[in-house]
């Protein structure tokens, strides 16, 4: 295509938000008749699924202990199921299992879950968890596990062959597509506010509106936007916290062991849910004996044809680095080697072993080849920005909550068009000074 002089919406990034911002909102100036999606451009520096949601593992669940998060997760659950083919979405559901330290929180999940109507079971007790476990896996064996919430609904979704779907519909609705792009900046009015125009390394894109959708590059356009480093959080007690840096970098620990997937299936030959095991029994290495941890640990799998075995993921370590500096091109080939290692790789495939006994001695065919995981970037909260900024640039801080959230690229394009969205109105970057933050879980990983 040619390049363009100007367009009425312009949209950085091609992931998941992107996408789906720019196909709801094509749509939605379709049906009103206020234009059509030939006023929408994404734009991309590399490709579609290039970044983050190239390699997610996927996973879609409402498994929140944050009302607010558990409301939006059940519309974004809605969006995939509306057309599942198209997503590469597998309805397969999803389990968390955990110990009794987490006993009452999840209890409140379920609870609220059955409030808003989202499908769900709740197992309590360690002889009636592992009956149900035993019911489904006869050779689970995990230890200390109280409570097994079982929701219905959920599942997984095939990474890039869900992101070329999404591209499928914004493009028949007319919406262009401009890769190997590169945003430099931005243009401002006259007056120091508004977004004018987007500089890029091709050159200058007039706009009229902005969506910045581009993952863990976030606070590099947060600095595009002239936005700052640090802020002042009313913390829940109504202390006052100063100087508490904007962003913050985790790397993801994932992988996948190299198996048929259909080893992974439940006693009546069916595709599993996705499990998500945490616990604080000791975990000892399924190949010496030796002992891992005695701390809470937490993985997550299911059996992936898409990556070619059980693939799955652990608890995320913070990255020890200027976030400013990793933004730069936290997955470009100048970026820092942050991968997953031997320790990663004897704890998740151990906690598999611990899980169930068919994992015993599998570690041998774990997959060093394929990418997944990688940086995600955090808000000081560890929850999601959704907000307008300069006027006319609304900013999709996902905050690694990411892929699962199909749905708030729909809800976004409903805001740009003037329907204000109840579902976002928690995750403005006002409830920082407000006070009014996320509730705590006791769950080892930031997100939930």
């Amino acid at each position: 295509m040619a390049f363009p002089e100007g367009v009425k919406y312009a949209v950085v990034g091609a992931g998941i938000h992107g996408l789906s911002t720019a196909y709801h909102l094509a749509a939605s100036l379709r049906a009103s008749g206020r234009g059509s999606g030939e006023d929408v451009l994404i734009i991309d520096k590399t490709a579609i699924a290039a970044g983050a949601s190239g390699i997610a593992c996927g996973v879609v669940r409402n498994n929140y202990f944050q009302p607010a998060m558990r409301e939006l997760m059940a519309q974004c659950v809605e969006v995939w199921e509306s057309d599942p083919k198209a997503y590469s979405y597998h309805p397969v559901g999803y389990m968390q299992i955990s110990p009794e330290s987490m006993h009452e929180d999840v209890g409140t999940i379920y609870e609220q879950q059955k409030a808003i109507g989202y499908e769900s079971t709740f197992i309590e007790g360690e002889a009636d968890s592992m009956t149900y476990m035993k019911g489904l896996f006869d050779d689970w064996q995990a230890k200390g596990i109280t409570s097994v919430l079982h929701e219905k609904k959920g599942g997984y979704a095939n990474n890039t062959a869900s992101m070329y779907g999404l591209a499928t519909k914004a493009e028949a609705e007319g919406v262009r597509i401009l890769t190997g792009v590169e945003v430099t900046g931005f243009e401002f009015a006259s007056d120091g506010g508004a977004v004018t125009a987007i500089q890029t390394d091709k050159g200058k894109i007039n706009c009229e509106y902005v969506v910045i959708a581009t993952g863990p590059w976030v606070s590099r356009f947060w600095d595009f936007l002239d936005l700052p480093r640090s802020i002042s959080i009313k913390g829940r007690d109504g202390q006052q916290h100063d100087d508490v840096a904007m962003w913050k970098y985790w790397c993801l620990e994932e992988g996948t062991l190299g198996v048929d997937p259909n080893m992974h299936k439940t006693n009546d030959g069916a595709m599993p849910p996705v499990l998500h095991v945490d616990s604080n029994a000791p975990l000892y290495a399924d190949e010496d004996g030796s002992l891992i941890t005695e701390e809470m640990w937490g993985i997550y799998y299911k059996p992936d044809f898409n990556f070619g075995g059980i693939q799955g993921g652990a608890a995320p370590y913070v990255v020890d680095q200027n976030p400013y500096e990793v933004a730069i091109d936290p997955y470009g080939p100048d970026s820092p080697d942050f991968i997953v290692g031997d320790n990663f790789i004897n704890m998740w495939c151990s906690a598999l072993a611990h899980c169930q006994k068919r994992f015993e001695g599998q570690i041998r065919y774990y997959k060093n080849t394929d990418p997944s995981g990688g940086l995600g970037c955090f808000t000081p909260d560890s929850f999601p920005v959704f907000d307008v900024f300069r006027e006319n640039a609304y900013v999709i801080a996902d905050s690694n909550h990411g892929y699962k959230m199909i749905g708030v690229g729909k809800l976004v394009a409903q805001e740009i068009m003037g329907e204000s969205s109840k579902l976002l109105e928690p995750f403005r970057f006002s409830r920082y000074a407000e006070g009014k933050l996320h509730p705590v879980s006791s769950s080892p990983f930031p997100w939930s």
